[in-house]
């Protein structure tokens, strides 16, 4: 596919998505804030500092470095408009008024050159299709001595949370196994290949390190109400579905699942985060 037209229905699905993402936002918030408050902790944030948040979603990584701040300048950004209005809720419910909402890509960020203190991005930069234009840019905003904290998750294996129900449609013939060459969760995965992203951008002091992010269900429906909530992709896939093969899918989950099921039937479904720090 051109990457205009991919770049183009990337878009588009995360515009559908996020309503999805405004519904779950606190659930999201309470199983990532681990890893939101090692990301802003790393930054060594200080008052009147301008911070720009990449990929912001709900925009609570970033809310929280808001307080670290003020009365400096967050910049919540992210590249679906739809998602920002989810941001925007968001800031409003929590009261964070030193923050500036615009719609931002990675790969080319309109801010001017040295413009910002710190930059977050959590979840983002693997899904560009140009990483390495992506940190570029995010270096190029950064003034001399600016830090990033960078957040994309670790090896499919050690992230059941996001591969079951993927695996199921997959085994079961309703979709073809992902290209591992482009874009996507696991892009950056392992700690090497982002070590060299951020090196090669001309970062300094870079360091990698990872966070156990284990998610909890009640059971399987749960798990894949969820999917279907937050991954367009997942979404467009089991709409296809008639109701024997969406039935088939949850058995076949529920199978996968089984290593990680406890007496009552909940699950608890490991998963884990790479976090990178790095100077301009």
């Amino acid at each position: 596919m051109d990457p205009l037209d991919l770049r183009s229905e990337q878009r588009a699905r995360w515009e559908q998505a996020a309503e999805g993402w405004g519904r779950r936002a606190d659930h999201i918030r309470e199983v990532s804030l681990p890893l939101s408050e090692r990301m802003v902790e790393s930054l060594g944030l200080t008052s009147g500092q301008r911070v720009l948040e990449l990929a912001a979603g709900p925009g609570d990584t970033g809310f929280l470095a808001a307080k670290e701040i003020a009365p400096g300048t967050l910049v919540t950004s992210d590249g679906s408009e739809a998602m920002l209005e989810v941001a925007r809720a968001r800031a409003r419910e929590l009261g964070i008024d030193n923050v500036e909402f615009k719609t931002l890509e990675l790969e080319w960020i309109d801010l001017p050159t040295a413009n910002v203190d710190a930059v977050i991005c959590r979840w983002g930069i693997m899904l560009c299709l140009d990483p390495a234009t992506a940190a570029s840019e995010i270096r190029r905003v950064l003034k001399p001595g600016g830090r990033l904290s960078a957040a994309v998750w670790d090896s499919a294996d050690l992230n059941p949370w996001a591969t079951l129900d993927w695996q199921a449609v997959i085994e079961l013939g309703h979709m073809e196994p992902p290209d591992e060459g482009g874009p996507g969760m696991f892009a950056l995965a392992p700690a090497p290949r982002l070590r060299e992203l951020l090196e090669n951008a001309g970062f300094l002091d870079v360091l990698v390190d990872g966070l156990e992010l284990d998610r909890p269900y009640a059971d399987v429906e749960e798990y894949l109400a969820e999917s279907l909530e937050l991954s367009p992709t997942f979404s467009e896939v089991w709409a296809k579905l008639d109701e024997a093969q969406r039935s088939e899918v949850i058995e076949r989950t529920g199978v996968l699942a089984a290593p990680y099921r406890s007496a009552d039937g909940s699950l608890r479904l490991p998963g884990r985060s790479l976090i990178a720090v790095a100077s301009a």
